[in-house]
């Protein structure tokens, strides 16, 4: 029965993997359509939110499963509660690559295509890292890997910022970039979301492996 319990965890562990590896991927993806103006690409996501959504559903009946049956307690009960959790929260990271594949197919249909802020890719990179970062971190419940991924969010509220400052700058300077801009706009909204679902992605491995609940209030990096 126990041997039959941990193989029924490990395969948990393995769709979250599975989950984590597609969100990385769409985050990827997105960036990518965004940068070589692809909406081909971009439609692409469509397909991979479907597998996504699939699998979260997949998480959410193991989980349940074992919760009703397996009766498991201490870290195996933090574990199947926190993954409950993180699915959701890749299945949103997920709904945020459509989000900026959206955006692309709206600036390749203005008439002005106005340059992509620097910032932009500099904000992508540090959401993806944060997404890999935390998903490693809950994969071999790294509790010091989890606080710096933590602590990186700062780091992407202040590049958004700085791109809306950049394009701020713009449209004040040349108003027929306000569109594109807009959009732009909604990018970096987006690609910051993802570095905050990343960061509820490492909080629930501290939960899982110290017990610990850092959400709603700040804990210094360890």
């Amino acid at each position: 029965m126990e041997r039959h319990f941990d193989r029924e965890l490990q395969d948990l562990r393995s769709v979250l993997a599975r989950m984590g590896g597609l969100a990385e991927q769409m985050i990827r993806k997105a960036v990518a359509s965004l940068e070589q103006w692809d909406i081909g690409l971009a439609a692409q996501l469509k397909g991979d939110d479907h597998e996504m959504d699939r699998m979260e559903l997949e998480v959410e009946e193991r989980c349940l499963t074992l919760l009703a049956l397996r009766q498991p307690i201490a870290t195996d009960l933090r574990l199947i509660t926190a993954a409950l959790r993180v699915a959701t929260d890749l299945e949103r990271v997920g709904d945020h690559a459509i989000n900026v594949g959206d955006c692309v197919s709206e600036l390749v249909r203005l008439p002005n295509r106005a340059a992509l802020p620097p910032q932009i890719p500099k904000l992508a990179e540090q959401a993806s890292g944060m997404l890999q970062r935390a998903l490693d971190s809950f994969v071999s419940l790294n509790g010091e890997l989890a606080r710096r991924t933590c602590a990186e969010d700062d780091d992407a509220d202040r590049l958004e910022d700085e791109v809306f400052e950049h394009l701020e700058e713009r449209m004040m300077q040349d108003p027929a970039i306000i569109q594109p801009a807009l959009q732009f706009i909604l990018v970096a909204r987006n690609l910051e979301r993802v570095a905050d679902l990343a960061t509820n992605v490492a909080e629930e491995a501290i939960f899982v492996a110290e017990a610990r609940v850092i959400k709603h209030h700040h804990e210094d990096p360890a």
